[in-house]
């Protein structure tokens, strides 16, 4: 089966492979039937624009991850999880990508996670990090600082070891504040971006480097680490304890990336730039596919 089979025939072809045994009700084979369908329409869209994308049955467990990534900008959690499920099936009982026991990881809706954070203000985040050890302050500081996910505070590594994707960019990037130095991270959709670190927590960044690499695990995924700094779920459970601490409530380290975009787009738009090419700067230094998800920082 190719690539530019259609995606219906292509989900259909899965989903009679899996009825009976796996998939036993006529309304979970249809539900299956109809996530299994977006993301051959995604491979096939791939295939189009002249980037490697196999068919639906070549997907492998590192490409469901990326494009799950990717959905997750786009749709809420109910849905996204229901496509993971739909591939883990798929992978388990019908092509054997993955073990009988295998799990893809799960991924977290940036939609949703934008839906339910709120920023918090310059006060409550320096109240928050006053509650939080050496280690989880100071990625808390980057992470505000450059507008990180959780996750990406793993991926941190200089921006000359770790070239960031070609992608069109703003002249106007992480313009209008002080020169920082330049690190990429690895975001969702695996996109390798370019940030900015302010050149005083940066000089802290480098204090903490770690002599080889280390393998961190967070949330059933894989990370080669290079410095000795907290992320991920650790990093996010100490943000939520502190700041309950502080605050008497939290919003979750997710709100340090509404925080951020906030604040950018107020310093763009004050430096004259009108709001399309402010949105589309920070959506660029935010690691976002679309303008549209930034939006939803802004509330």
């Amino acid at each position: 089966m190719h690539g530019w089979v259609k995606a219906d025939r292509q989900a259909a072809s899965v989903i009679k492979e899996l009825q009976g045994e796996h998939v036993k009700s006529v309304r979970s084979a249809g539900n299956y039937e109809a996530a299994l369908k977006n993301v051959a329409q995604h491979l096939k869209d791939e295939h189009k624009a002249g980037r490697e994308a196999g068919s639906l049955r070549d997907l492998t467990p590192q490409q469901a991850q990326i494009y799950l990534e990717q959905r997750g900008q786009e749709v809420g959690q109910k849905q996204l999880d229901l496509e993971r499920q739909s591939i883990q099936l798929m992978q388990r009982h019908v092509t054997g990508q993955l073990p009988e026991n295998g799990r893809l990881p799960v991924v977290k809706s940036e939609q949703q996670q934008a839906l339910n954070s709120r920023s918090y203000t310059p006060q409550q985040i320096s109240a928050v990090i006053e509650r939080q050890g050496e280690k989880n302050a100071l990625s808390s500081q980057i992470a505000h600082s450059a507008g990180l996910r959780a996750h990406e505070l793993y991926t941190l590594r200089p921006a000359s070891e770790q070239p960031a994707d070609l992608r069109p960019a703003r002249d106007e990037k992480f313009s209008v504040r002080p020169l920082g130095e330049r690190y990429t991270v690895i975001g969702k959709g695996g996109l390798t971006r370019e940030v900015s670190i302010p050149k005083e927590l940066a000089q802290r960044l480098e204090t903490t480097r770690l002599s080889e690499p280390r393998q961190v695990t967070d949330r059933g995924v894989h990370y080669q680490q290079r410095y000795n700094i907290n992320g991920g779920q650790r990093w996010s459970s100490s943000w939520s304890q502190a700041s309950n601490a502080a605050l008497s409530w939290s919003n979750g380290a997710h709100g340090l990336r509404h925080s951020y975009a906030q604040e950018r787009m107020g310093e763009l738009q004050r430096s004259g730039l009108q709001y399309r090419d402010a949105l589309e700067t920070v959506s660029q230094e935010m690691g976002h596919f679309r303008d549209t998800i930034t939006e939803v920082y802004l509330r």
